[in-house]
């Protein structure tokens, strides 16, 4: 059948549900670029649909929570004074006028995004990227979301992780299925040149994506590599920050308020003791990733990737919205041992102390850090998420992609 009649709209209610989505489309696109494509982002401006040229259909607005209110009735208020139930109204809206001319409707992220695509009336994808069993060993689903998974317009529900598709199906979910993670199948090398030195562990430093909370998280991270470097030499160690352009812009401001130097996105330390170097790169997050031999992980997508491809992480508590004690301890549920969370409030100077400290015991740890390799690929599952689910969509179309 062709494709050049088929319309589909994505759903999405986070800046990791945007992600994964765009990589499902850029895959679905290479398979059969006549496919219309549109797209719902209920949080944020959506970029990563705009990169693609991918047309927005509703009104877009960044809120102060970046999506995470869950984790702070304060957060919520201030998203509720941001005019966030009008916002949420008006993509409403928008998206019930749209998809009466859609074929399909893929949704991604939790019950939000899942429930805009249930109210359309149309068949849907669920891609529930956020949710995992692997939490609390079994995923409470709710009423709601209950609601939306079972119904029988809901196609097939893709899940991140094999285990949390085999706690659906237990639960009388029989279209639960094994998606993974999108970003994966992008997640290669490219050979930029990090300027390492051989035989010498790299650690990533991973801030996270949005501002401001990225700012006071590098800032943090900053004074967690001086403690490093307390423990065990600067030539004993090497430091590579992945940082998305926006952070990129602010180093100069950055390294200026916690007394550090920046010459040329490199940041520098000086005192009598030793000189402590951090190259920064905004183009170099795949090579940093599979090159390092850990992660200073204040992210969620990021070091979910860098688990998946056995790297380990140790993380510090910040101050939010996103990357709080809340969300880094329920990282560790989810990643298992391949993550170490120090410290149960905002990181104070002996949290870094103590979290320095298992930094330089982890990376001087080689059965520690080999069984990571593997534990990774058994907690996330195997690459190729983006070609699984573009499959399906093109099923469900009726389009042969022989």
């Amino acid at each position: 059948m062709s494709s050049s009649s088929k319309r589909i709209l994505f759903i999405s209610n986070g800046h990791g549900e945007d992600n994964h989505s765009s990589y499902i489309i850029e895959t679905l696109l290479e398979m059969h670029p006549s496919i219309e494509i549109a797209a719902m982002p209920i949080v944020g401006e959506g970029n990563a649909y705009r990169r693609l040229g991918i047309p927005i259909i509703g009104p877009t607005q960044n809120i102060p929570s970046g999506g995470f209110s869950y984790t702070n009735r304060l957060h919520f208020l201030k998203d509720l004074q941001s005019g966030l139930l009008s916002l949420t109204w008006r993509q409403l809206q928008k998206v019930w006028e749209y998809s009466t001319t859609c074929d399909l409707i893929m949704a991604t992220g939790d019950s939000i995004s899942q429930g805009f695509a249930y109210s359309t009336g149309r068949p849907y994808i669920s891609f529930i990227s956020c949710l995992s069993a692997l939490y609390e060993g079994k995923l409470n689903i709710g009423p709601f979301l209950g609601t939306f998974l079972h119904s029988s317009r809901c196609l097939t529900v893709f899940t991140r992780d094999p285990y949390t598709a085999q706690d659906l199906q237990s639960q009388n979910i029989s279209k639960a299925k094994f998606g993974g993670i999108p970003s994966l199948d992008k997640l290669k090398p490219t050979g930029k040149n990090l300027n390492l030195q051989a035989n010498i562990p790299m650690i990533a430093l991973l801030p996270g994506s949005r501002l401001p909370e990225a700012i006071r998280n590098l800032k943090l991270q900053l004074d967690f590599v001086l403690e490093i470097c307390k423990l065990t030499s600067f030539s004993r160690v090497q430091f590579r920050a992945a940082l998305v352009p926006r952070l990129m812009s602010k180093l100069e401001e950055i390294a200026s308020s916690k007394g550090w130097e920046c010459n040329n996105n490199k940041l520098i330390h000086q005192n009598n003791a030793q000189r402590v170097e951090i190259l920064c790169y905004s183009d170099a997050f795949n090579d940093i990733l599979h090159e390092c031999t850990l992660m200073l992980g204040m992210a969620g997508l990021a070091v979910d990737q860098g688990i998946a491809i056995g790297k380990p992480v140790i993380q510090i508590p910040g101050e939010g919205p996103q990357f709080t004690y809340s969300f880094a301890e329920a990282q560790t549920r989810l990643i298992g041992s391949c993550a170490q969370t120090i410290g149960t409030g905002p990181a104070s100077l002996e949290t870094l102390r103590e979290a320095a400290r298992c930094v330089v015991d982890t990376i001087n740890n080689k059965e520690y850090l080999l069984a990571c390799v593997e534990k990774g690929q058994q907690r996330f599952g195997s690459p190729g998420a983006s070609i699984r689910i573009a499959n399906s969509l093109l099923g469900h179309l009726g389009i042969d992609n022989n």
